[in-house]
């Protein structure tokens, strides 16, 4: 069985994202190659990162799904190299079969953007290995997830995220999950309007509630592009909204919404790597050892 990867006393850690595909929205085929993603890897480690997140399915808006062959070949060797390393590594998967195959060669983190909904077996994979598993809020596949954006419950967005969450920790419990292996991700963007993800960003504290540690991906995202948007309406470019994904990290690592998270998922971790370092020195009366 493998030991728990959250330590609730250890500060805000950082995720470096690892993209082993052809078309994701950030850095979709700069490291599609596998020499390229470890490499990748291993500079995201120099600059900081608690863990690395490798992912060979995009899950941009519009999104298709590669063949399961495909995203094994993607990440695996990947997988084997970083955790050979010594990294700390977790899949980006909603299969059973890869996250089966990723915790044999290394990983201890199951990220599922799907929360189980896509592939139930997942969570007797996680169950038998004991695993770390994040679960994100997750309404339908990439194609055609933006269809799913209604939230006609009182307290809207806030609200139906956090009944849809508890629902899926009552899935995964009942798959023989323990308690200290559960992560709960908000899933900003997936099935949201861009203004959907901004009360979830606030309001955090609700989520909190369930229990569970919180990871939080906003990196680089379409709500933060909408934000910078120019005269002409025109969201700012992919590239050009890293700042303003250290603006939320800072926030979330000082506690505003009303809890701080226990990770957040970045592409650039040196810039959110300085930016915990801000929110822990403003928030306490001694720098920590937050490097």
């Amino acid at each position: 069985m493998l030991e728990p990867v959250v330590d609730p006393a250890a500060g805000t850690q950082v995720m470096g994202v690892v993209n082993v595909t052809p078309d994701s929205f950030s850095d979709g085929g700069r490291f599609l190659d596998t020499e390229r993603a470890i490499a990748h890897g291993r500079a995201l480690l120099a600059d900081g990162a608690d863990i690395l997140d490798i992912g060979g399915e995009s899950t941009r808006p519009g999104a298709t799904r590669p063949l399961l062959e495909e995203e094994l070949d993607r990440v695996v060797p990947v997988i084997e190299a970083l955790a050979a390393d010594g990294a700390v590594v977790s899949v980006d998967t909603m299969r059973s079969e890869v996250a089966a195959a990723a915790l044999g060669a290394g990983a201890s983190i199951v990220n599922d953007v799907s929360g189980g909904l896509a592939d139930p077996g997942i969570l007797d994979v996680v169950a038998a290995t004991g695993a770390t598993y994040v679960a994100m809020h997750w309404r339908a596949h990439s194609d055609r997830m933006q269809r799913f954006t209604a939230y006609d419950v009182p307290g809207g967005v806030v609200e139906g995220v956090r009944a849809e969450l508890l629902a899926r920790v009552r899935a995964i419990r009942a798959a023989g999950v323990a308690d200290d292996r559960i992560v709960l991700d908000p899933g900003l963007g997936f099935a949201k309007e861009p203004d959907d993800n901004w009360p979830l960003l606030r309001n955090l504290d609700r989520l909190a509630e369930l229990g569970y540690p919180l990871l939080v991906g906003a990196s680089r995202k379409t709500f933060l592009g909408r934000l910078l948007a120019g005269a002409d309406g025109a969201p700012r470019a992919v590239d050009a909204r890293e700042a303003a994904g250290v603006a939320v990290t800072t926030l979330l690592a000082a506690g505003v919404g009303g809890a701080r998270v226990w990770c957040v998922r970045v592409h650039d971790v040196r810039a959110h790597r300085d930016a915990l370092r801000v929110a822990a020195r403003w928030t306490t009366d001694e720098e920590r050892a937050d490097r």
